[in-house]
């Protein structure tokens, strides 16, 4: 079997944009045609100003959710990521392969550390070497592919990069992975900015249905979704995307095709109406088995722990001939 790698950053509250755009992905395919993992990626969280108590509660809820979602740990392995020393340990081995100016080409860091200094803000280095952490979470399992969305495809090229050279100066010890694109729902956009991608982090919430919403919520955010200036039903992503947004969100929470199900509707109304009738009944499990979950947390604990433990079984062998194959003396005893 493949082996697969995927992670969930605790930046925010888990959004419909990452269940339509990857989580029912892992619980439906991924899980089943594959060894894989999937991981809290914590550290990943501490690149830029962050509250310490906020970060641990979006942890331990995102981890809650996966399994609400369907993520079964006889299936697949989940975990906390800095519950694994060996991300660490190999992020500075790469570290030590990767180069500054590949690192600065990098579109994120460009981005946010733009938006950090024009609100006077310091620039951490971690905003910087992150993607060589990312490259380690991949790389430490000896992945063959990793499930990203399409802004996430540079970095996933970058641990590419960072295999083959590794491989080629000191001996081959990596598998060389690559990214795969699910193909509905990969790109959820946000209900008030059609325009955007639907961001878990983002400052306004009024455009983002969040997987823990009441059914109350979440129709109101879709029947206040932005629609588009005309009047028909039309799917066409460039002229009208909002009504582009709510076809693909009734297509993915149907099993239809957006633009068959464009054909139904006569007015914006009714296609609001529909969406948020399914996107409520699509999310009600999720949500129901998330207080289940969530009223027996030493269960989310136990499976945590166990997916640590199995992950760190298969990333030490791999990082320690990582360790011996860059040239470091191996602890005695």
């Amino acid at each position: 079997m493949k082996r697969i790698f995927s992670g969930i950053k605790p930046t925010g509250h888990l959004t419909l944009g990452n269940y339509l755009g990857a989580v029912r992905r892992w619980v439906d395919i991924d899980q089943h045609r594959s060894d894989a993992l999937f991981s809290i990626v914590d550290l990943h969280a501490l690149t830029v100003e962050h509250d310490p108590a906020r970060v641990l509660r979006l942890s331990r809820q995102a981890a809650t959710l996966l399994l609400a979602a369907g993520l079964e740990p006889k299936l697949c392995t989940v975990f906390v990521q800095s519950h694994v020393d060996e991300h660490a340990r190999l992020s500075y081995l790469l570290e030590c392969t990767a180069t500054d100016g590949e690192l600065r080409r990098m579109i994120q860091y460009k981005e946010k550390g733009a938006r950090a200094r024009a609100a006077g803000e310091s620039v951490r280095l971690s905003l910087l070497t992150y993607p060589v952490l990312m490259a380690a979470d991949i790389l430490a399992y000896g992945t063959d592919e990793v499930p990203v969305g399409e802004d996430q495809t540079q970095h996933v090229e970058l641990t590419r990069d960072l295999a083959v050279r590794f491989n080629q100066r000191y001996g081959h010890v990596f598998t060389v992975p690559r990214a795969t694109h699910p193909e509905v729902g990969a790109r959820v956009m946000d209900l008030q900015d059609p325009l955007s991608k639907m961001g878990k982090s983002h400052e306004n919430g009024a455009g983002i249905v969040y997987l823990l919403d009441d059914a109350d919520t979440v129709r109101r955010k879709i029947m206040r979704a932005v629609t588009d200036s005309g009047r028909d039903v039309v799917y066409d992503r460039e002229a009208g995307p909002g009504v582009a947004n709510l076809l693909d969100l009734l297509a993915a929470s149907t099993g239809g095709n957006p633009e068959a199900l464009a054909g139904v509707y006569e007015s914006y109304g009714s296609l609001k109406r529909d969406t948020a009738d399914a996107v409520v009944e699509m999310l009600r499990p999720v949500r129901e088995r998330h207080a289940e979950l969530a009223a027996d947390p030493g269960h989310v604990d136990r499976v945590l722990r166990d997916g640590a433990e199995r992950a760190r079984g298969m990333a030490r062998p791999l990082v320690d001939r990582a360790y011996r194959a860059i040239g470091l003396m191996p602890a005695a005893g």
